[in-house]
């Protein structure tokens, strides 16, 4: 397990995307919330391990591009919050993020994984995409400190 000797290397000042260092790794993360994960996916453009501590099971996932984790996140399912960080993010319970978040940081996605500012407002959507909209939460679906 390769620590690097920088600060927290990845993590974001006060919520936001100023980068202090390379992004974490798995094992990185999943250490700051004391946890030795699973590793189900090792992948040179994604990696990710299964963790159970005693705030509940989460998975955390690490990706080599930006672009990745874009892929990643707009096929990641709807239904399971997000926190989401520089090339990395943990899925699980909301209370379980709730917790590690003060550990971890990032923003927490609740069903829209990808911040977009401003929202689109399904009425108006010219792309047509509501069509597989469950009616559910319309706004405010992240949560974030950094106030973007």
């Amino acid at each position: 397990m390769a620590c690097s000797g920088s600060q927290a290397g990845g993590e974001t000042a006060t919520g936001t995307e100023a980068v202090l260092g390379p992004p974490p790794t798995v094992e990185q993360l999943a250490a700051k919330v004391g946890c030795t994960p699973e590793i189900q996916v090792d992948a040179a453009e994604l990696r990710t391990g299964a963790c159970t501590t005693s705030v509940g099971q989460f998975f955390v996932n690490t990706f080599s591009t930006q672009q990745g984790k874009d892929e990643w996140m707009d096929q990641a399912p709807e239904y399971n919050p997000h926190l989401v960080g520089n090339l990395w993010t943990v899925l699980g319970e909301r209370q379980v993020l709730d917790a590690l978040k003060g550990k971890l940081g990032g923003d927490l996605h609740l069903s829209d994984h990808r911040v977009k500012s401003p929202a689109p407002d399904p009425a108006g959507d010219p792309a047509g995409d509501t069509a597989g909209d469950t009616g559910g939460d319309t706004g405010g679906d992240t949560y974030s400190d950094a106030g973007y």
